[in-house]
């Protein structure tokens, strides 16, 4: 038997040009390819993305408050408090709607029945009926919104039509409904 030194093919050595291997390039083409699908399918998303607006659901800014018969006199209705920031009030013959925001920073006022008045939670600001302001640090009464009625006989409120009592516009005949 002879033993002859077995000699296996050596691999052939990597090429390389200029200190780059081949196996080094192909990492680096796999990287960019890789990174330019990402930053593609990013963009891609971007733009159908900017097809589709955001849509902002507000509720509508006029409303039915239902019949006249509906409101007590000398009360305060806050059926529409939460839903579309409107207090409904009908006195002395009359019926209007009172923004539901107060006049110094723009807290939302709360009716105490047992005292009589709108009092804002958050500086003390105190209201009667009416909207006029009494106490706290409010500058002006409570503003009112368009209010008439509807075809069908229910109470229409347009919120897109403010009167304010210092500008003497409560008294324009939409500010308010005879009952």
């Amino acid at each position: 038997m002879s033993t002859a030194p077995s000699s296996l093919p050596t691999p052939p050595p990597d090429v390389t040009v200029d200190g780059v291997t081949r196996r080094s390039t192909l990492k680096w083409m796999t990287l960019a390819w890789t990174g330019f699908a990402a930053a593609t399918a990013a963009g891609l998303t971007a733009t159908i993305r900017f097809l589709f607006p955001n849509v902002l659901f507000e509720p509508p800014q006029t409303f039915k408050a239902g019949l006249p018969d509906e409101y007590i006199a000398g009360q305060v209705d806050n059926r529409f408090k939460e839903s579309f920031g409107v207090f409904m009030v009908r006195d002395q013959g009359t019926i209007y709607a009172i923004k539901a925001v107060c006049t110094h920073l723009g807290c939302t006022p709360n009716w105490l029945e047992a005292e009589f008045k709108f009092k804002c939670p958050c500086h003390g600001s105190g209201f009667y009926i009416s909207g006029i302001n009494f106490e706290g640090p409010a500058p002006r009464p409570l503003e009112r919104y368009r209010i008439v009625m509807a075809d069908d006989g229910q109470i229409l409120v347009d919120k897109t039509r403010i009167y304010r009592s210092e500008k003497g516009e409560w008294l324009d005949p939409e500010s308010f409904l005879v009952a």
